[in-house]
């Protein structure tokens, strides 16, 4: 592969990746708010949020939990947010004693209680121990979120709220994911500040 090929490859897929995040803006913003409130009002309450995904969107969830617990733009307190995809010991004890599919949900019956919120990630919608961790957020009256992309997979059933990147490529559904990550803890922030309006 020749230099110019080389970077028309690099111009055609960062052009790719706008153009799914484009088309997000377009189908999202009502989704969006709609999932930004429910996390504000959850954490206003006391509640807190449990993140959860595989692979790419482990390291999605634990982004996540990192920029609520920390901070995103604004200074401000810390917000309880856990990504339960970090703690290898619960990791290969529930894998084993229980199986992979009851991962996460194994840990949102323990620490999940009514009015906290579930966000799993999922690109396909459809990985068994996400859709198991919706499952025990929805019978424990958790609110349920899930990030996920192209038809949304079962995970769209399964949750309050669906937001699905539109795209059927895994890193394009991974960029939009992150995109979506960001704006919903910059308008939380601003929400809990009361720097948003109607």
């Amino acid at each position: 592969m020749d230099k110019t090929t080389v970077q028309n490859f690099i111009r055609a897929s960062l052009s790719e990746g706008a153009q799914a995040r484009a088309k997000l803006a377009e189908a999202c913003g009502e989704p969006v708010e709609e999932a930004t409130r429910k996390i504000c009002e959850s954490l206003e309450h006391g509640g807190k949020l449990l993140i959860f995904g595989n692979g790419g969107s482990a390291a999605d969830a634990q982004h996540m939990a990192a920029e609520f617990v920390g901070r995103f733009l604004r200074e401000r307190s810390g917000l309880p947010a856990i990504a339960l995809t970090t703690n290898g010991s619960i990791f290969t004890s529930i894998g084993n004693d229980f199986g992979f599919e009851e991962i996460f949900a194994r840990q949102v019956k323990a620490l999940g209680r009514a009015g906290d919120v579930a966000i799993g990630i999922s690109t396909s919608g459809n990985s068994p121990n996400v859709l198991e961790g919706l499952k025990a957020a929805r019978e424990a009256s958790l609110s349920t979120i899930v990030l996920t992309g192209g038809t949304g997979g079962e995970a769209a059933k399964l949750a309050d709220i669906a937001l699905v990147a539109p795209s059927k490529t895994v890193w394009q559904i991974q960029e939009c994911h992150t995109a979506l990550i960001h704006v919903m803890c910059g308008a939380a922030e601003e929400m809990l500040a009361g720097t948003l309006k109607d």
